[in-house]
């Protein structure tokens, strides 16, 4: 027979953006749970709303199967006597474990025999397995986790009532003073208490109770009800997904309505609308079909449309008085010039340990400046490089930015254009603070991409040398972010970049701007920040699915720039499947290790006049064919031509001895082998790569 089996948890309003995530949680311990207790199930469903998280399990099974267990006892040598008979600790354990002595067997385990019986073990019935479901609820971890009244307990929100149902039948547990039973919450305002006869009453009995626990539900249910809006009034409703998520985890259930603005704020600009309305608010915005903004906005109340008009008003109310805040402010910020903007910043530290933002622009204009002429920008851009790192951080003390904090950036664009910068150096002013994510847009243009680039790169530098390093999963500061975001820029704009070129650039603005580091000298912590940037290469060739050997291989070669880096990883890649790529790659990994071994006796050049047998001459000849070909950076060619040595390799070790008693013959081979194994180096290190 197969049950229905049914939890639910209901706490005071979660945060909306914890509710799914703790639902998904949910259901996997539930899983767990039930796989650890072998008892077979055919689904899990899930419901959450802001004060609820319930799992509903279908088909599961009546017991557990029984099974046949081994259980491990005393060594040999104690578990027989001299006169070999069963021992005490021999009776004691198969007593123990409800077998006669003579079902005793003995099996090696780690070298040393010990005494073993098999039994039989019964399988126990679902309603013993779940009166443990407790065990789920609190392993249950969470962002931030809170107690209530003296408890030690700790959850994310207090827990106020529990259901706990197998088809008809209420299991008996509890979490602190909260007993399960069979009673849920309706609607906090509309609804009541609803008496659940069975598991399989859920969620259909919530629904009279104004709940739709079913969060997909829920959703549709937005969404149908602002197609509908936007039909009848022939508009364009943005729906952000991220905002629709946030509202479905705010309400249990929903009304979507419409409210409006006065039309005089239409002349702020698009941003400071939207962000008025999306993040303060948590409004959708409409658009004409010319997609230009009307002064309108869509909202999802938690409950039915009854008095719906007095919700509008509330939320016209809160939406116009932060809508003049912010013309207020706009109208402030376009008194004060940009030159006094960046004056400002003199006072206004970037952190206590590493010094103003004003000198951080100061820095930045230098690496930016080193980094462009890198990349080969042009005289224009270089120009227009140079002018955005002097101003890019002024909106920070606007008034509109100190009022919408992540308006910064966006607001230093639409300023610098009111303030007559030209476009690119505008547009490079917003996408230095991008990518916002480790998934998020990238600067697009080649000025703005060096900027970010350059801001990111001081900042990593200069909180490793101020000793405030990332740790764990502690990372106030964003670096690990900020780390990959230079790596995917980089990658993105196919720029000849590595993390050798990054410290020089540091380098390259310390020796012209010694002031301005002095709290954070680039020689302090130098090699920890430029592993810190390998590491997200690393994180990077991992999430993209390379193999786990050839990304240790390739991540090897610092020296590289992170565009060989990823193609030397392709390259590995098309080739491991190879017939010849085991004995190319042992051969090559055979003259590094040996290379690397006698790294000491190497030699400047190879002396031709030291050699004792053909195999020497001919692999000299064969590196200087292929050494010739190498300066191509095309890796695809490279890897033909290291893989063209293989034959001469072989036949050197097969008939030469490289470690001679003879000091000046050794040293000599060890250096034609060095000589070989600095080509390999444009892949990494090859003995990191698994070819058994």
């Amino acid at each position: 027979m197969k049950h229905t089996f049914l939890l639910e948890i209901g706490l005071e309003e979660i945060p909306a953006h914890v509710v799914t995530p703790s639902v998904a949680q949910l259901a996997t311990r539930m899983k767990d749970f039930l796989n650890d207790s072998r008892i077979s199930f055919d689904e899990i469903q899930t419901y959450s709303t802001p004060r609820r998280l319930a799992v509903k399990v279908l088909g599961l099974a009546d017991k557990q199967p029984d099974i046949k267990e081994e259980a491990k006892g005393p060594v040999k040598k104690i578990a027989i006597d001299d006169q070999g008979n069963w021992s005490k600790a021999a009776q004691g354990f198969s007593r123990g474990q409800g077998v006669d002595p003579d079902q005793i067997y003995f099996k090696e385990f780690k070298g040393t025999e010990y005494a073993y019986v098999e039994k039989s073990v019964l399988g126990k019935p679902v309603t013993e397995v779940l009166t443990a479901i407790d065990q789920v609820i609190t392993a249950m971890r969470f962002p931030t986790m809170m107690r209530w009244s003296t408890n030690d307990f700790e959850f994310v929100r207090p827990i106020r009532w529990l259901v706990c149902l197998l088809d008809e039948q209420v299991i008996p547990v509890q979490i602190l003073q909260i007993k399960a039973d069979r009673i849920s919450a309706g609607h906090r305002f509309l609804g009541q208490d609803v008496s659940l006869a069975k598991a399989d009453d859920y969620p259909a009995k919530l629904v009279d109770q104004m709940v739709i626990a079913d969060a997909k539900k829920r959703k549709d249910m937005i969404r149908t009800q602002i197609a509908e809006l936007a039909r009848k009034n022939d508009w364009q409703i943005v729906i952000d997904e991220d905002l629709l998520e946030e509202v479905n985890n705010l309400v249990e259930y929903p009304t979507v309505f419409a409210g409006s603005f006065d039309k005089k704020y239409l002349s702020l600009p698009d941003e400071v609308l939207i962000t008025s309305m999306k993040d303060h608010q948590r409004f959708f915005y409409v658009l004409d079909h010319n997609d230009q903004m009307l002064s309108h906005f869509v909202s999802v109340r938690n409950g039915n449309d009854k008095f719906i008009e007095n919700v509008v008003a509330g939320n016209e109310k809160v939406l116009t008085a932060r809508l003049e805040d912010a013309r207020f402010f706009y109208e402030e910020d376009q008194k004060r010039p940009i030159s006094a903007s960046v004056e400002r910043l003199n006072n206004v530290m970037f952190h206590d340990k590493i010094g103003t933002i004003y000198a951080k622009m100061q820095r930045v204009t230098s690496i930016a400046e080193f980094l462009g002429q890198k990349v080969e920008l042009t005289a224009t851009e270089l120009q227009n490089l140079k002018r955005a790192a002097q101003i890019y951080k002024f909106d920070i003390v606007t008034e509109m930015v100190g009022e919408f904090a992540e308006l910064q950036g966006v607001m230093g664009e639409i300023y610098a254009r009111l303030f007559g910068e030209n476009e690119s150096t505008a547009v490079a002013i917003k996408e230095s603070y991008m990518p916002l994510g480790s998934e998020s847009e990238l600067p697009q243009t080649n000025v703005g991409a060096i900027l970010s680039v350059a801001d990111k790169l001081d900042s990593i530098q200069s909180f490793f040398a101020a000793g405030m390093l990332p740790s764990g999963s502690n990372d106030p500061y964003a670096l690990r972010r900020q780390a990959l975001g230079i790596v995917r820029i980089v990658l993105a704009k196919e720029w000849n970049l590595s993390v050798i070129d990054l410290a020089a650039a540091i380098d390259n603005s310390y020796q012209k701007e010694q002031d301005l580091y002095t709290n954070t000298q680039p020689s302090q912590n130098k090699n920890e920040w430029q592993q810190f940037i390998m590491d997200r290469v690393h994180q990077l060739l991992s999430d993209q699915n390379y193999a786990y050997d050839i990304v240790n291989t390739v991540v090897e070669s610092s020296q590289n720039t992170f565009q060989q880096i990823f193609s030397a990883a392709d390259v590995l890649t098309k080739h491991q499947t190879d017939s010849d790529f085991k004995e190319n790659i042992e051969a090559l990994t055979r003259t590094v290790r040996l290379a690397r071994k006698g790294q000491s006796d190497i030699q400047p050049a190879v002396k031709e006049s030291l050699f004792e047998n053909d195999s020497e001459k001919n692999l000299f000849t064969a590196f200087n064919a292929v050494a010739k070909s190498y300066a191509n950076e095309d890796l695809e060619e490279q890897y033909a031509a290291l893989a063209s040595l293989r034959e001469p390799i072989s036949e050197y070790f097969d008939e030469t001895m490289v470690m001679v008693d003879d000091q000046a013959v050794k040293n000599n081979r060890l250096t034609q082998l060095a000589n070989i194994a600095k080509l390999t180096y444009s892949f990494g290190s090859l003995d990191n790569l698994n070819v058994k």
